[in-house]
């Protein structure tokens, strides 16, 4: 679900030309407000699994790195996941900015990338860390449903299909992900916390975090982080 109704952000002194940073648990919305704040920019999206995928695809050398440690279900090593990082910024749409999400996750992920953003003259960048009540991020993460034939996402809480169990794309019929299952929501969220709370301790020692309410609607959420990148200048 996209926020649509946002303009996009095209006046004058609107260019993001930083880096633009989200951190949050798994299902606080992160993707959609990567993806929507990257379309009001008009700057690219990057995410840590997309750069996997196009480096494996390509069969580049990081993409030969990459591929048996992704097989295997491992965490690709920083060095690998950094070069991958690197090679992309360096492009140049990246030129005016980005956003980023699903990286860094560890302090040491986040000072080296500060090293990767002044090596390419972006400076600080804006961190926004989504805050939601995990009583609603497990409802949001439990009752999603996907489409079996094209993918749509659903939500039988608050997004639900006209016709229950199919899809209104395809009549597809929808389905539970294991990912997105109790048993396996939980030990994610208590490994999210563990490894996530010095990454957060870091960037607020460094004055760029923000904190955002990830329990407002889509397009709330998003005027909230327009807001505080226009605030940043």
């Amino acid at each position: 679900m996209e926020a649509r109704n946002v303009e996009p952000a095209h006046g004058p002194g609107d260019a993001l030309d930083r880096a633009v940073i989200f951190i949050g648990p798994p299902g606080a919305g992160k993707g959609t407000q990567a993806k929507e704040l990257a379309r009001l920019y008009g700057v690219p999206h990057l995410s840590s699994g997309d750069m996997f995928r196009e480096h494996v695809s390509r069969g580049t050398p990081l993409g030969l790195k990459a591929k048996p440690i992704m097989d295997r279900g491992d965490l690709v090593p920083d060095a690998i996941v950094l070069e991958m990082i690197e090679d992309r910024i360096a492009r140049p749409d990246c030129r005016h900015g980005f956003v980023i999400d699903g990286f860094p996750r560890t302090a040491a992920q986040a000072e080296r990338l500060s090293e990767l953003l002044e090596h390419h003259g972006m400076g600080k960048p804006v961190v926004i860390h989504f805050v939601i009540d995990r009583g609603l991020l497990m409802r949001r993460l439990t009752g999603r449903r996907m489409c079996s034939v094209g993918g749509e996402i659903y939500n039988i809480y608050d997004r639900p299909s006209k016709v229950p169990e199919r899809c209104d794309n395809d009549g597809g019929a929808l389905i539970q992900r294991y990912d997105d299952s109790e048993e396996v929501i939980g030990p994610r969220l208590k490994a999210y916390d563990q490894q996530t709370a010095p990454l957060v301790a870091y960037y607020r020692k460094q004055s760029v975090l923000r904190d955002v309410d990830a329990a407002a609607g889509v397009e709330e959420v998003t005027r909230r982080v327009m807001k505080i990148l226009r605030n940043a200048r």
